[in-house]
């Protein structure tokens, strides 16, 4: 059976609102809720950057079935993986075992913040297999020194640890990085709906390792007026298009901007289902069940009808979704 989750979207909606919106999308009948974690919005008009794991901490605290997580940290720059290690274990706590923790290679938009510049991607991939490796070891409630090519950790305990650790999930985006990844996470992460993904991400895991969870997220823009939709869609997620190779790299808002200022709106309704026709909705969610994925996340682009998408347009696209991916 496919889970369907609902996104906190940093981005676009401020932390008292995002803890609403996770209250009313596990009434809606949601089965997971992620977040993103962002210093700074894709888009200047999406206007919102609140601190995640403060806004997760008070939807672990407002939601009681829903699971949680991030989609994604990146434990390398702009957080040590120690303090990555000290906050997922404390998040499980008050969310009573519901976490995940998703964790990725960054982006530049909010890395570069911190004044340490931004590696290339080989570098940003041998960081985040050493972040993992440290944070892993932290879950076991020993006291860890460690001596890295990338960090340091002196002498460090969590002292308020889950049974168990917490579960992690990895984003990968091609071949290379699933063979190099799928040994270390317990879950896959990705935002394309690529059946070789999935497959190669199972096969590079070892034969008696427990079947992965594949977590993945597409957007949708619902609105009663079809037009309302695309506009909105085209003013908050054109930067969407770029692909990761892009959007990895831009260090601003500005630049995402500059980036994308000439993709249209029907160059953006071509790629996110948009409108209030739920079949539509549902036949552009299509394809990542049909890919192999076990777990998927829904955007509703844009902070403005938010409210309106979960007391009226949530729950009948959630039975389509469930009868159609059964």
């Amino acid at each position: 059976m496919t889970n369907f989750g609902y996104t906190l979207m940093t981005e676009q909606s401020g932390p008292k609102d995002l803890v609403r919106y996770a209250v009313s999308a596990e009434r809606a009948g949601f089965d997971f809720e992620v977040s993103s974690d962002h210093f700074s919005p894709w888009l200047t008009s999406q206007g919102h950057a609140p601190y995640a794991w403060t806004v997760l901490g008070a939807v672990a605290n407002a939601t009681s079935r829903v699971e949680l997580a991030t989609y994604v940290t990146c434990p390398t720059m702009r957080y040590h993986p120690a303090v990555i290690a000290q906050k997922a274990a404390t998040l499980q706590l008050l969310s009573d075992g519901r976490f995940i923790l998703g964790l990725g290679a960054g982006e530049n938009l909010n890395e570069h913040v911190v004044g340490e510049g931004w590696p290339a991607v080989a570098a940003r991939q041998d960081m985040l297999e050493e972040a993992v490796a440290i944070i892993r070891k932290l879950h076991t409630g020993q006291m860890v020194t460690w001596e890295g090519n990338y960090f340091r950790v002196d002498a460090a305990k969590i002292w308020d640890l889950p049974d168990g650790g917490v579960p992690i999930a990895l984003a990968v985006s091609g071949a290379k990085s699933v063979a190099r990844f799928a040994p270390l996470g317990d879950h896959l992460i990705a935002v394309q709906p690529d059946a070789e993904l999935v497959n190669g991400w199972q096969k590079a895991r070892s034969d008696d390792a427990p079947v992965s969870r594949k977590i993945g997220q597409v957007p949708i823009c619902w609105d009663p007026d079809k037009a309302t939709a695309i506009a909105r869609a085209h003013d908050q997620f054109r930067w969407f298009g770029g692909g990761w190779d892009v959007n990895a790299d831009l260090p601003t808002p500005a630049g995402f901007a500059a980036a994308s200022q000439f993709v249209r709106p029907e160059d953006v309704a071509a790629s996110i289902a948009c409108g209030p026709d739920l079949d539509e909705l549902v036949a552009g969610i299509q394809p990542y069940w049909e890919a192999g994925f076990t777990d998927i996340a829904l955007v509703q682009v844009g902070d403005e009808g938010q409210d309106r998408f979960l007391e009226e347009a949530a729950e009948p696209l959630l039975e389509r979704l469930r009868a159609a991916s059964t």
